[in-house]
């Protein structure tokens, strides 16, 4: 019964999932052919791709159904060698915590180090640059602005500060980097003594396919803003904003922080913005119309191990590498669960015979095998 419950609220979206029970003792071999390893194992098969899965939790199982209904691996290829946040690491300022999300949606991280290479990964379906700190060369430039005349996708996470090299790239996409740090004043309301802590909230996300319907409150610890300018290859929309009360300060970052409206420009401020053109590409011996998306956001510590869990921070950044990625119908949904972290047991206790259950959405099929025992029902 428990299983009936949990498989039918996704049936109550869809209504062709079709659930069917296996005895393991009936049928033994069948079960070891399926590489069951675990009671209460689920298999789940969709056009000849498969995810086991070792528990019924239901984040767990969406991002299993989200990684098959992708019809190909998503790679993202992280450069590193500059002093770039790892893709893989634990450190503090690292996006270890965002690519073990992202892995559990379908994609994958590449490392790639431009010293070793001249062109980007022909499967690279993102390219991201987050936060150097050692000058790019003028050869690993080429590569990149190659990779993007050629109609590559790119998340950029930029930091206030120098642009160890990237000055170039700046201008192929025809942005700048005002110099300076965003302040934001209203964090002390609620706390925060940090005033380069630039908080965006429901009011302040622009229209976009990546802030349809986000209304979680998003944090950004010392952010650059960014400006467009006019350009006749992209088109450029911005996609957050600070509010009335900062600006852009462009002095020493200690004592009383104060904004000079001579040198410092008030707010609002854009912090990060979509860019999209359409290219005529090759694809064999003939030529194709590629859309490109690019997102460039003036801070990377909201991604990182650090910041990554503060309210919508884990939300947003996986929107934006499902719109970069062109994965428009999985931009809303949300890689963690709700909000409502209340736990209510019931007080029926459940005896469930040894059997496992098969389940098929037109071609998905879930597979477990189910210990006897009792078992006490969770919501």
């Amino acid at each position: 019964d428990s299983i009936r419950q949990f498989v039918g609220k996704y049936q109550r979206h869809k209504q062709d999932i079709l659930l069917h029970f296996v005895n393991p003792d009936a049928v033994p071999d069948e079960v070891r052919n399926l590489g069951i390893s675990v009671d209460g194992e689920i298999i789940i098969r969709y056009q000849n791709r498969t995810e086991h899965v070792k528990t019924d939790n239901e984040q767990v199982f969406t991002n299993a159904l989200q990684r098959l209904a992708r019809n190909q691996e998503r790679w993202i290829a992280f450069i590193e060698g500059h002093g770039e946040r790892s893709a893989l690491g634990n450190a503090n300022h690292d996006l270890g915590e965002w690519g073990k999300q992202l892995f559990n949606q379908g994609y994958r991280a590449q490392p790639i180090n431009l010293s070793e290479t001249d062109n980007i990964p022909n499967n690279t379906n993102i390219l991201l640059i987050a936060g150097p700190r050692i000058d790019y060369l003028p050869g690993e430039l080429n590569v990149i602005n190659d990779y993007i005349e050629a109609g590559g996708n790119l998340l950029w996470l930029h930091e206030p500060g120098p642009m160890y090299g990237l000055e170039p790239l700046a201008e192929l996409l025809n942005i700048t980097f005002p110099t300076g740090a965003v302040i934001d004043s209203a964090g002390q309301l609620i706390g925060i003594d940090d005033p380069t802590i630039t908080l965006v909230t429901g009011s302040l996300y622009l229209p976009h396919q990546i802030t349809e319907g986000f209304e979680y409150t998003t944090l950004f610890p010392m952010t650059a803003s960014i400006e467009t300018l006019v350009s006749t290859q992209w088109s450029s929309r911005p996609l957050l904003s600070t509010g009335n009360h900062t600006w852009n300060e462009t002095g020493k970052l200690e004592g009383i922080i104060e904004p000079n409206e001579e040198v410092d420009t008030l707010g609002p401020l854009t912090i990060g913005i979509s860019l999209e053109r359409e290219l005529d590409v090759e694809d064999g011996d003939e030529l194709v119309t590629k859309q490109q998306r690019i997102v460039v956001i003036g801070d990377g510590d909201f991604l990182s191990n650090t910041y990554l869990a503060n309210s919508g921070n884990n939300e947003l950044g996986t929107r934006i590498i499902n719109w970069l990625s062109s994965d428009d119908e999985f931009i809303t949904i949300a890689p963690k669960t709700a909000n409502d972290t209340q736990l209510n047991m019931s007080n029926t206790t459940l005896g469930v015979m040894g059997i496992g259950f098969l389940f098929v959405l037109p071609a998905i099929l879930i597979i477990t095998g189910i210990s006897t025992g009792l078992r006490r029902k969770k919501r």
